[in-house]
């Protein structure tokens, strides 16, 4: 089965005030972290898009197919259906943000895992019952996420298929914690 990765890196950081993706965590840029928790050997294709030059040149390096997000200013729908070109033939589809530096690669297999048993569910990885991300689509829904338009991410999607979500839970609330401002750091 395949599974594909789509990490999502393009977002301007209003809210933290620049791009945020750059910010160290334990002397390490929260996107380098994500590339981290997100081995690209797990997935098939690994793909990041984003605005951001270095981030896709150390995307290349890491292992993830680099796709330059042109239109970023659009949100996260553009990154979304970016992705999902590259994965189109992907049984499932990861996606994921870079702002979550706790998220370890344990949870990310578990979730694979949880994909694997159900891949005709929605999975996201949860904390007492709360969904968070990532989530992993599978391929059925790939043509309701290309339609995103905007800033509406994949929880529009989740919002019309209750039902198929199943969710993951994490072994500690941290790893669902993402950075939004630069006192979360």
């Amino acid at each position: 089965m395949n599974i594909a990765c789509i990490l999502l890196a393009s977002g301007y950081g209003r809210r933290y005030g620049g791009n945020k993706l750059l910010a160290l965590r334990e002397g390490v840029p929260l996107y380098r972290r994500a590339f981290a928790a997100l081995p690209p050997a797990l997935f098939s294709p690994a793909v990041v898009t984003s605005q951001y030059g270095q981030i896709l040149a150390d995307a290349g390096r890491a292992g993830y197919l680099p796709i330059q997000n042109c239109h970023p200013w659009e949100g996260v729908a553009a990154g979304i259906r970016l992705g999902l070109q590259a994965a189109w033939h992907s049984d499932g589809a990861l996606f994921a943000v870079c702002d979550q530096p706790n998220l370890t690669t344990n949870s990310i297999i578990r979730l694979l895992n949880a994909f694997s048993e159900s891949p005709d569910r929605i999975h996201a990885l949860s904390w007492q019952g709360k969904k968070g991300n990532p989530v992993i689509f599978p391929r059925a829904l790939y043509p309701e996420l290309m339609a995103l338009t905007g800033d509406t991410g994949g929880s529009a999607v989740i919002r019309s298929h209750r039902a198929l979500l199943t969710l993951t839970e994490v072994s500690d609330p941290a790893e669902l914690m993402d950075v939004d401002t630069p006192e979360d750091g």
